[in-house]
């Protein structure tokens, strides 16, 4: 298991950067293996088997991040299309609950499915108590993107239980610093492009029993198959009986940056990243005298309507973020507390 100090060795920059809830900055061998693959494809040698190689390792990290077998994990490239994966398990004018301003990726899928879903928004706060006997799903972000705020999920879950309600997360701002379980949801949908700093066009879904059995594999593929090299033409084909039959025709080059990114992080200790992390964070909002949170997170936001603070970290050559009128900024693997001490004192010049 890699300890943070040797973790860090993995990446050539990070000071300053403070948004890694937009992009993750890759790593030093994720940047090696692009540019050898781009190499041999030039020189008229590109490699498919080791193409598949790095999205059956990457798939075998996430399982591992998230603690669930292999089989249990599906492999696409953007969150909306596994959400609407999810919303194929649910029937005609299902009930669907969801946070208040949380991610489109996982709101628009449900409201425009054109299956008449009543699609019912309250504050996060609440999510666990309006969970009612006849919500179908409820689908909530583990860390809402424009806020930070981090989900009970032991109530989620509890009273999800409870009404045989099943569950949707959207953990994409979550694994990579914070410690997910993926057993416990039906569905948890992640990007990979940002905490687990792999290119853009690696995403996963995990799916439980109950989900396997009810979703439809609408986006089946040749990948879907059983064996994705029998599985190229025709309609005779034996699609996977686990998750990989909701998998999509992977993005090559995207994955072969990802196994490597993924391969550190599933060697890294979660415990002490989410401690890291939140150390980080917890020192800028002390120094910043901004409110303590109901459940600590990497994610600091506060209302910047105008953009002033996002511009004045800016000119400080800080990269931050804004969203929904407020600044955010992500402390991350690569940040310390030097990155702590440089926001804030631009924030306060």
């Amino acid at each position: 298991m890699k300890t943070i100090t040797s973790a860090r060795t993995q990446f050539s920059g990070g000071r300053g950067y403070l948004a890694s809830c937009t992009v993750g900055l890759p790593t030093r061998a994720t940047r090696a293996a692009i540019i050898a693959d781009l190499d041999s494809a030039a020189g008229g040698h590109p490699d498919l088997a080791d193409y598949t190689s790095a999205v059956e390792r990457s798939r075998r990290s996430f399982a591992r991040l998230v603690k669930v077998a292999p089989q249990r994990v599906a492999i696409g490239s953007q969150a909306s299309v596994m959400t609407a994966l999810v919303a194929s398990a649910l029937p005609e004018r299902a009930e669907v609950l969801v946070a208040d301003g949380d991610f489109s990726s996982i709101v628009l899928p449900f409201v425009h499915a054109g299956r008449d879903f009543e699609v019912r928004c309250v504050p996060l706060r609440d999510l666990a108590a309006e969970i009612q006997p006849q919500t179908a799903l409820v689908a909530f972000s583990l860390v809402q993107s424009a806020t930070g705020e981090v989900a009970d999920v032991g109530e989620i879950t509890r009273a999800a239980r409870a009404h045989g309600t099943l569950t949707l997360c959207d953990a994409t701002q979550a694994v990579g610093w914070f410690p997910v379980e993926a057993s416990v949801f039906d569905a948890v949908i992640c990007h990979a492009y940002k905490w687990l700093c792999a290119p853009r066009g690696v995403s996963f879904l995990t799916v439980s029993n109950a989900l396997l059995t009810r979703a439809s594999p609408l986006f089946a593929g040749w990948y879907a198959g059983e064996n994705p090299w029998d599985s190229c033409y025709g309609d005779a084909v034996t699609l996977a009986s686990d998750a990989r039959r909701f998998d999509v025709s992977p993005a090559w080059q995207a994955f072969v940056g990802a196994a490597p990114a993924l391969a550190l992080f599933a060697r890294t200790n979660q415990m002490a990243l989410y401690s890291h992390t939140t150390h980080l964070a917890r020192l800028f909002r002390e120094e910043m005298d901004l409110p303590e949170p109901t459940r600590e997170s990497a994610i600091i936001t506060w209302l910047d309507d105008e953009g002033t603070a996002v511009t004045r970290l800016a000119s400080k050559k800080i990269v931050a973020s804004g969203r929904a009128g407020r600044a955010r900024v992500a402390f991350h693997i690569y940040n310390d507390e030097e990155d702590v001490d440089l926001a804030v004192s631009a924030l306060k010049s």
